[in-house]
Parts: C-alpha cells; structure tokens; sequence
C-alpha cells in the first residue's frame, strides 16, 4: 500500500490529538507542552503556528513554529517536510532548539538556506530528577519573588540572559516582551531568589510546566559570590519547590563545556538522560 504523507497548520479542534503526541516525552516536550495547555493551538494565543505531519491521516510529529522553531517528536522523514516548510516561508525564528538529534537535521538542511547563525550549541544534555536533593542542603535563604519585588529581580534577570545568550534582552523592543516574561513567571510564583542587602545574588526560575513535568531556566550567581556552593544549595531549594508544587519530574538543559554547572547540578542529584541542541541567531 501507498503510505501517504501531508503537513499543515494544525486547527484548534486537533488539541487532543496533538496532547497525545506531546505525552510521547513529557520532559523533552515540556516547553511546548506549557505553551499548548495554556494557549490551545490558535496561533494568536499560542505566539505561533503548530505545524502538524500526518502519516496516512494520522497525526505523528509536530513542530512549534513561533520565536522559537521546535521540532517535537520529530521522525527524519517529518523532519524534511519541516525544513521544507520553514525555508519556503523565510526564517521568522530567534532560535531552532529541540532534541539534538532532530534539530541537527533540521538546522543541516536549513543552514544552506538561512545562511550561517549567530551560534550553534550542538551538545547541551538535558538532566532529569523526581527526588528532593540528598546530599546537598537546601538554601532557606532562597523564597519566591513577591510581585512587588520586580524591580530586584530583573537586573540580575538581565545579567543572566546576556551573559547566556550573548545579547541583551533589552535590545529590539526595549526589553518589554522580556520584561513581561519576567512578570508572568514571578505573578505565578516560579521565580525564586536568595536576596542580600537588596540585591540577588541567586536566582532560578521554573519555566515550562505541565502536570507531568516542569523545567528549572535562568539559573544564576552573582559573580562576587560565586565558588561559594550557592548554585547547589540554591539549585536544591528550587528543586524542592518544583517537587512540592508543580510537577512530579523536574529537568533542565546546560550547556557541554558549562562543566561546573553540571558537576553542581549531579551532586543536587540531576542525572543526565539525552542532550538538546540550540541555534541562535
């Protein structure tokens, strides 16, 4: 039999069936997955088109297509119907992020046609626990940040964002979407801080989360107080608020040569359990 395939924009009464394949990989997908449970599938809630790859009228892969372009559950052959549908439409992306293996095909076959990018970061494994750390104390200094605390939190917000991406999210519009993303986190109580004398000098937040998995981002020391072990005690504290309020499944994304960070991140117990890759423009 004649094995057909097609690829579209996803509409908003195809939720269901593209839940099931985000739960294929509830922690790869968990990004995505946030995004989709929140805002369904209508472009304008959702701050991008869900293109969807159909094998004989089934849906099977899936690929986030807003500032961020995300191949999800991506198979080689979907892959290439992607790659296609992104160079006939012209990059409109900051970043293609995703599971190393399918975002290295898609950026191969979208490179030659983009033209190089600002970085590529091939390698960054993705670390996974379910259990409070063992070996590490939780720092009690580390609490949520208060809504009325914004104007403490967004410059160390900054400071991280630069020092990680390379570019100030000030840049362009101001820094208002960023600020606004600040906002959200901090008003639904995953942004947390240990704060001295007024001015943070750890601060994580937890970004993508669903009932299934959530993703600890933005992680930060002030660079006076480093080689002080705040990251692992600070990094034990955020786990035990993912663990004990939003989902039972906690990971993050490091980059390869950040091997200090991933030292910290193993003795609060993450494991590692595959790698992401990112490319930025």
């Amino acid at each position: 039999m004649l094995t057909t395939t097609t690829i579209k924009v996803l509409e908003p009464g195809e939720l269901d069936d593209a839940l099931a394949v985000l739960d294929r990989d509830p922690v790869a997908n968990a990004f995505v997955a946030a995004r989709v449970q929140v805002a369904g599938l209508d472009p304008w809630r959702l701050g991008g088109e869900m293109w969807g790859w159909y094998v004989d009228g089934r849906l099977e892969s899936l690929c986030y297509a807003g500032a961020n372009l995300v191949p999800v559950c991506a198979t080689q052959e979907a892959v290439r119907g992607f790659a296609e549908r992104a160079r006939r439409q012209g990059r409109r992306c900051s970043s293609i992020v995703g599971p190393a293996g399918p975002t290295a095909e898609l950026w191969s076959l979208l490179e030659p046609h983009w033209g190089a990018a600002r970085e590529v970061r091939r390698h960054q494994p993705l670390m996974v626990t379910s259990t409070p750390a063992t070996e590490v104390t939780p720092d009690p200094g580390v609490r949520r940040i208060r809504k009325n605390e914004m104007d403490v939190i967004m410059p160390a917000c900054v400071a991280m964002f630069t020092e990680e991406v390379g570019i100030s999210p000030m840049a362009g519009d101001g820094g208002l979407l960023y600020q606004a993303r600040v906002a959200e986190l901090v008003g639904a109580g995953r942004s947390f801080a240990r704060i001295e004398d007024g001015k943070v000098v750890f601060k994580a937040e937890i970004g993508a989360a669903t009932p299934k998995a959530c993703q600890i981002q933005g992680v930060w020391v002030d660079p006076d107080h480093r080689g002080k072990g705040l990251s692992e005690t600070g990094m034990a504290a955020v786990l035990r608020y993912a663990l004990s309020d939003v989902a039972p499944v906690v990971s993050l994304y490091v980059n390869d040569f950040n091997t200090a960070a991933r030292a910290s991140y193993r003795r609060v117990g993450f494991e590692e359990v595959g790698a992401f890759m990112s490319v930025l423009f």
